[in-house]
Formats: C-alpha cells, structure tokens, sequence
C-alpha cells in the first residue's frame, strides 16, 4: 500500500505531467488570485523582499510544486534553490519562469533535505508545511539556516470549523490524504516555531473569506477583498483565520531577540 506521501507525489507528477503536455505555463503570481485571498500572499512576496540583501543572498525554497509563488525572490536576483518531490512540477516551474541563471531546482523531501547545516540565508514555504511531519520539517529547516537568516511562509490554518470542513470534503473527494489534514498547521506549531528560532512575527488573514460568495452578491471583488481585510484589522483575528504569513529569525546568540527587526 502506498503511503500518504506517495500518494501525493503521485498526484502532483500527474497534474504537472498534464500541465506540460498542454504547454501550460506556471509561475503564476499571487496577482492572478481572488481579491479576498490576495492579502495574505502580498505580505508573503513582502517579507521574502525584505528579507533578501542582494544577488549574493542564497534562497532555498521548499514544497515549491509547480512555482506559483516562486518569482518573487527570483525576481531579487538572488540565488535560488526551489525544491519538491515531484520532478515534473520542477520542471513545470523552470518553464514558468523562464530558466532564469539564479535558479536552480532540485528534487528533495522537506522532511530530509540534501544540503549541509546552516549554508542559506533565507528558507520560504507557500502551503506546504503540512506536507511533512511538522516537527521534523521545523527542524531541517532550522539546521540548514545560517545564523540571523530566516524563514518566511504563508499557509492555511486548522482552527475554524468551516475551513475544516471544506478540507474534509477534500479529503473525502480523493482530493487530499489523511495526513495532511492531521499536519495542517495550527497555533501550536506557530507557537513551536516561535519558541525554537526565538524570535518571529506572524500575521492572520481571511476570517470571513468563506463569505465572499455570498459578498460577491452585494459587492465588486475588489470590494470583497477589502471588506475581508478590514474584519481582520478591526477584529485582530488569530484562530479564526484562513491564511498566515510567518516571519522566523534564527538567533545568532542566546537572548538577542531584542536586536531583531521582527519585534518592530
């Protein structure tokens, strides 16, 4: 019996089989996304901007798929690494985004990746934390970060009981395996990660989203979008969210979370 991993692999190498046979081009940005869920992958592409000095910072990106959101740091021109297990989605990604020289893909499991300890300066995840087994996923990509370098993510979140269900409907469609329900990131591994790098900020988005169907009756997209991003702001949302976007500092010594630009 195959495993839930194999599972996915085996999905995933189908749809970008697919993909490539139809000469779809990947590389999608976060643009090309609904106004309601815009927000979150803004501030994403925002932290990954931020976080890169220049062409010489070295960038690995992991559960990278087919690299929907891959350009924005290879955009910096820094040097990047995008990993995943399925191949074919690698490649998929690398015609997407025109086999710029900085990039470079790699087949690799996040649970176990191939490089040395602390060689990158930047590590970036979109949605695929609960592809792996969460603590062990925190940990590879602890050790493979330098001292001071960090790691940016944006993901779904397992608290609110509509989001929950949505997934299960997934699940019970064929459309998602049973581990990566059970893996989906919830306020205590946010609250691991916070604990292991010692310093982090974590913004919360799209509260309300499962209503813009019902909005978008009243309300232009656009107008969605704003409506969703206000609740959030005025209601200062957390458990109740969609979407996270994760900033993660490794300290460079004991104790000096206070001279980290995260606590601003």
């Amino acid at each position: 019996m195959k495993s839930d991993k194999d599972l996915e692999h085996d999905r995933y190498e189908a749809r970008a089989r697919a993909a490539l046979a139809a000469k779809f081009e990947s590389g999608a940005e976060a643009g090309t996304l609904p106004p309601a869920l815009q927000a979150p992958y803004d501030r994403y592409a925002r932290c990954i901007r931020e976080s890169i000095a220049d062409a010489q910072t070295s960038v690995l990106e992991i559960g990278a798929g087919s690299g929907a959101f891959s350009s924005t740091a290879v955009k910096t021109g820094a040097r990047v690494i995008a990993t995943d297990i399925s191949e074919s989605s690698l490649e998929l990604l690398r015609r997407g985004l025109g086999d710029p020289a900085n990039l470079e893909t790699r087949v690799a499991d996040m649970e176990a990746l191939p490089f040395g300890d602390e060689i990158f300066d930047l590590v970036v995840c979109a949605g695929s934390l609960s592809y792996g087994e969460n603590d062990t996923v925190m940990n590879e990509i602890y050790r493979v970060l330098k001292p001071g370098g960090r790691f940016v993510c944006v993901d779904s979140l397992d608290h609110n009981p509509v989001y929950r269900l949505n997934r299960w409907l997934h699940f019970l469609r064929g459309q998602r395996t049973r581990s990566t329900l059970e893996r989906m990131p919830k306020m205590r591994l946010i609250g691991a990660y916070e604990k292991k790098f010692g310093q982090a900020r974590t913004w919360y988005f799209g509260s309300i989203v499962w209503l813009a169907p019902v909005l978008g009756l009243f309300l232009s997209p656009a107008g969605v979008g704003r409506l969703c991003n206000r609740f959030d702001r005025a209601c200062k949302v957390s458990r109740s969210a969609f979407k996270f976007v994760m900033i993660a500092e490794k300290s460079t010594a004991m104790g000096d979370a206070k001279n980290s630009g995260l606590s601003s």
